[in-house]
């Protein structure tokens, strides 16, 4: 049966009157059985349709079929603002969200290869160290003793920690936490124990011994109310319990790099990175370790196992290979099992979801991803497709949110939102097929069909930056110039040495160097981009001015947050060991405010209706040019669609990337490294970000992209071109020139594969 006829046979997932954030009553008839690519520009409402509408209310009726006492402790979802949604069939979302976890998630455990190897070795490893778990690093019975199963060990630097030279009373204690003032400073400086006023290098041995590890015993430290009684605790023991001990992973972005200043991590001494005890590291077969085998690459990994040959453990290796050779066909063969899934990058994350759901024999799911191609060099969405068909022919319905040309080609049908973003967004401007799409005149279609061609011209550069012997990660001692005043494109296939390259070699050699990439930003659902462009506080401001009420009035992280929810919107549920429960608070709908901040307007809009516009409808309501100039910031990077009041927290990688970017763009004489700004990008916006960078350049300033996209490979005046491969057969620069001398490179997939999308645009020009 083709898939076609698995649609037909299947029916069609039925959406109607869909009116989810910015829909204008959606109606979506999707085919069952097939491939549905959801195109549109940024903003549009493809989300809206896919994750907020169809995926939501499967999950919201899937979690309803369970008994009460589980369904209280599943997520909460509240039924999508739609009238019809029918035929929905159980939705496997496949997102870029990071894999979180902490240093004990790695690839192997992740993908369950880590337990395959587990039970291999326990079976056939010599000499033998027991069951499976003793062969765990999470496990009590096969971890390090010394470093309890994380590979590495964080100690304590004394040096780094106290300065010698100074009192208690002088700050000798070098960390925020044990300043002077300070609470834990207290139990030190005003216990009686010491003489706050000396120098702590003139400590006698026993009181240096009982400031740094004494225990057992109460001090006496003052407080408002009086003196109060506290457990005592040295400073290298209370410092190890309240920084080291839940892990580096578990400290929040501030805590942690106060403490990275005065600590010194390794490898542990004893394992020496194996994560086991010494018993597990002594069993091996055919000369390997179980750690042996998890530090190699995937690929390396499938030809050792691929030669083992253990008559008995052929069942128990096929079963590894099939899970690595899956692994390896989505392009991702250059990671090892040992790499910590918080590493990862989005796109990384993303395709290892996939492949634990290419053994599973569930058929008749709704499998949606979001942009399945980020941080994939064109030479491998070959790969990515054929995972995506592959689901499909199990007899899946396949929904994908996407951008990328190659993937749009191979859909089964497309559905177009538009026409623009945000409120000029939330409509179906096209269904069908793609080479109906093609002749449309709607921005993907128009994108189709018109495959820029390379640039005419090629800036000069007006000096070089240069990158001497690196050898960080894969890189084989590169060395390489790159150029300054013009447009430089860092490419070449995912893991092989772009990123390592420009953004950790080039700021270490470089300081001055500006990092522009897609990292969290705000750590809180209280950050929002009114907050980060700091245009908050005029707006506060021009409302107190105008209704004569105090400016506090008018925030919701003070005098105007609503007393139920604390002006966060939202009301999370404790449950324990897990997920929270989150639903919308009932007294403010939302909103975040009290219901006195509610009741002044300027402009007949309300401080939540201000915060819920988008950045163009702002640019079109305020007329203060301090504001006007900030939210012009945020439009001209093309995120004109966000509302003022979205968390940070629920922006993608791309967009986080070109909300940093729009807070400096008026500086000059700057060098920008952006991390794959195209992520998240229409083909037409990608044209808009190209205008923005030329600025840049043209303004002064040096411009250097990590990225795969094409479009902005041959926009560029210059490229540097990282491979061959990826992994230990990369890391080195295969090319250096224009893109026009790039079509004449050997050994480049780059070069192939611009050359063959020059082909297309001939052709299309042709026609």
């Amino acid at each position: 049966m083709s898939s076609r006829d698995g649609a037909r046979a299947g029916g069609h997932i039925e959406v109607g009157n869909a009116r989810e954030n910015n829909l204008k009553n959606v109606s979506l008839r999707i085919p069952k059985g097939e491939l549905t690519v959801f195109a549109g520009v940024s903003g549009s409402g493809k989300s809206s349709v896919v994750f907020g509408t169809i995926a939501v209310e499967s999950q919201r009726q899937l979690n309803e079929s369970f008994p009460a006492f589980i369904r209280n402790r599943l997520p909460r979802y509240e039924r999508p603002d739609a009238e019809v949604m029918e035929n929905l069939s159980t939705a496997i979302v496949v997102d870029q969200k990071p894999v979180g976890g902490n240093s004990r998630s790695t690839v192997g455990t992740m993908t369950d290869i880590y337990s395959v190897l587990r039970v291999l070795f326990s079976r056939h490893g010599k000499p033998t160290a027991g069951p499976s778990t003793s062969f765990s690093f999470n496990d009590p019975n096969g971890m390090c003793p010394e470093c309890e199963g994380l590979g590495r060990t964080v100690r304590l630097d004394l040096d780094k920690l106290i300065d010698e030279s100074k009192s208690l009373n002088e700050g000798a204690i070098r960390h925020p936490s044990f300043a002077k003032g300070t609470f834990q400073w207290q139990l030190y400086a005003e216990s009686g124990l010491f003489d706050p006023d000396l120098p702590i290098g003139k400590f006698s041995q026993e009181d240096r011994e009982k400031l740094l590890h004494g225990s057992g015993f109460k001090v006496d430290r003052s407080g408002r109310n009086g003196v109060y009684k506290n457990e005592y605790e040295g400073v290298v023991l209370r410092f190890t319990r309240r920084y080291l001990k839940k892990g580096l992973d578990a400290l929040n972005e501030r805590d942690r790099a106060a403490v990275d200043e005065v600590v010194s991590e390794g490898p542990c001494p004893v394992c020496h990175g194996g994560r086991l005890n010494k018993k597990a590291l002594a069993s091996k077969i055919k000369g390997y370790s179980i750690a042996d085998l998890t530090r190699l690459e995937v690929d390396e990994l499938i030809d050792v196992l691929a030669d083992l040959d253990v008559p008995a453990a052929k069942p128990i290796v096929g079963a590894a290979l099939a899970a690595l050779r899956r692994v390896s066909d989505i392009g991702l063969g250059y990671l090892s099992l040992d790499r910590e899934t918080p590493t990862l990058s989005g796109g990384e994350s993303q395709r290892l979801k996939t492949v634990r759901h290419l053994g599973s024999s569930l058929t008749d799911l709704t499998f949606i991803f979001d942009e399945p191609s980020v941080g994939l060099h064109p030479r491998d969405v070959h790969r990515l497709n054929e995972l995506l068909l592959a689901l499909r022919d199990k007899g899946n319905t396949v929904l994908v949110v996407e951008h990328d040309r190659d993937v749009l080609r191979i859909a089964d049908h497309v559905v177009e939102m538009g026409p623009g973003a945000g409120t000029e967004g939330g409509e179906v401007v096209f269904e069908g097929t793609v080479a109906q799409l093609r002749k449309a005149g709607t921005a993907t279609g128009r994108a189709l069909r018109s495959v820029p061609g390379l640039k005419d011209t090629f800036r000069m550069p007006t000096g070089k930056l240069p990158i001497r012997h690196a050898r960080v990660h894969n890189l084989q001692d590169v060395s390489v110039d790159i150029p300054t005043g013009v447009l430089t494109t860092v490419t070449g296939v995912a893991g092989s040495g772009k990123s390592t390259l420009v953004s950790t070699v080039l700021p270490r050699q470089h300081p001055d160097v500006v990092i522009v990439d897609q990292s969290a930003i705000g750590i809180s659902l209280r950050s929002v981009p009114a907050t980060y462009l700091d245009v908050m506080d005029p707006i506060r401001a021009m409302f107190a001015a105008a209704t004569g009420q105090d400016a506090g009035l008018f925030s919701f992280n003070s005098a105007g947050a609503c007393p139920n929810c604390k002006g966060r919107g939202i009301i999370q549920t404790d449950l324990a060991y897990l997920d929270p429960v989150t639903t919308t608070c009932e007294e403010c709908g939302g909103k975040r405010y009290r219901p006195e901040a509610l009741a002044h307007t300027v402009g007949d809009r309300t401080i939540a209706d201000v915060l819920a516009m988008t950045t163009d409808d702002a640019l079109r309501f305020f007329t203060e040019p301090d504001i006007k100039q900030r939210l012009a910031l945020l439009s001209e990077v093309g995120l004109g669609y966000l509302t003022l009041g979205q968390p940070l927290s629920t922006l993608s990688g791309g967009e986080r990337q070109r909300l940093k970017l729009a807070t400096r763009l008026r500086e000059t004489g700057t060098v920008y490294v952006l991390d794959e700004p195209t992520t998240g990008l229409h083909m037409s916006d990608v044209g808009r970000l190209l205008a923005l960078m030329d600025r840049l350049v043209d303004a002064g300033n040096t411009v250097i992209a990590i990225e795969h996209d094409l479009d902005v490979v041959r926009h560029s005046d210059w490229i540097i071109d990282m491979g061959p491969e990826a992994g230990r057969h990369g890391g080195r620069v295969v090319f250096e020139g224009t893109p026009r001398d790039l079509l004449r490179a050997k050994n480049s997939h780059t070069a192939r594969c611009l050359a063959g999308d020059l082909e297309e645009y001939s052709r299309r020009e042709a026609e």
